[in-house]
């Protein structure tokens, strides 16, 4: 069920935006969240950062646990119904948001709320309007794409056209880019065998691009394949870097 987002909506100054920042993140990769306010100061919009924020309810969504899920969800709605825009730095979180919601209940609060969720990249180039962000980064870069922000989200070409836009960096296309990374969340639990020959799949069209540095809107997805990278090659000098860590350097 892929979403589109309306090419009308556009963010005027002074309009509250939420930072909606997924549990991994918080927990693992909290420089991803300082990278987002660095940005957004850069362009002149403070985010804000409800402390009550808790899992979206992806994890027992996938699991088939949907009262749970709504239950997270109402608790979404409730921590961020105030906010008309809210931004989140990851595709799987932000597609649970902005179209899961409503597939459990179209008429909840939180499907509601969930239309005023985006990814970073979509926020930035369709409501912001901006493609040149004021970034500079050199190094190859290639883009690995997370599947809820590909299939779900549409965000593909807005975080290219950003990355392309990049002062000093030289992006290149990755191989088979299309196809999984086989993160997804609880299948790498579930099916630890299959997951790993996905994910040693997307390794080897990495090491095809010649990249010095690897980017994702998904943090997780990112860290499934650093993961196996820096298992066989420990002393690997290739980077992992966020979108927004790439979007707010200077």
């Amino acid at each position: 069920m892929a979403v589109t987002f309306s090419a009308t909506a556009r963010y005027k100054a002074g309009e509250h935006v939420a930072l909606f920042l997924p549990c991994y993140c918080d927990v693992l990769f909290p420089y991803v969240g300082q990278a987002m306010v660095a940005l957004f100061s850069r362009l002149g919009i403070a985010l804000e950062y409800p402390m009550e924020q808790t899992c979206c309810g992806q994890p027992a969504f996938n699991a088939g646990q949907w009262d749970e899920a709504r239950t997270l969800g109402a608790r979404f709605s409730r921590v961020f119904g105030e906010y008309q825009w809210i931004v989140v730095p990851s595709g799987s979180c932000g597609a649970m948001a902005r179209g899961f919601y409503k597939y459990m209940d179209p008429e909840s609060p939180a499907a509601a709320v969930g239309t005023r969720v985006y990814d970073l990249a979509t926020f930035v180039f369709e409501i912001l309007g901006r493609t040149d962000v004021g970034a500079r980064f050199d190094g190859r870069v290639t883009y690995l794409e997370g599947c809820h922000g590909k299939r779900e989200l549409g965000a593909s070409a807005a975080a290219k056209t950003l990355l392309k836009a990049v002062r000093g960096l030289d992006y290149v296309e990755l191989p088979n880019i299309d196809e999984c990374c086989g993160f997804g969340g609880t299948f790498a639990v579930k099916y630890p065998e299959l997951s790993v020959s996905m994910g040693q799949a997307k390794c080897t069209s990495i090491a095809q691009t010649g990249a010095s540095v690897v980017s994702s809107q998904d943090s997780s997805c990112l860290m499934h394949i650093e993961g196996l990278i820096r298992k066989s090659q420990p002393s690997t000098s290739l980077q992992f870097l966020h979108l927004a860590q790439i979007l707010a350097a200077t």
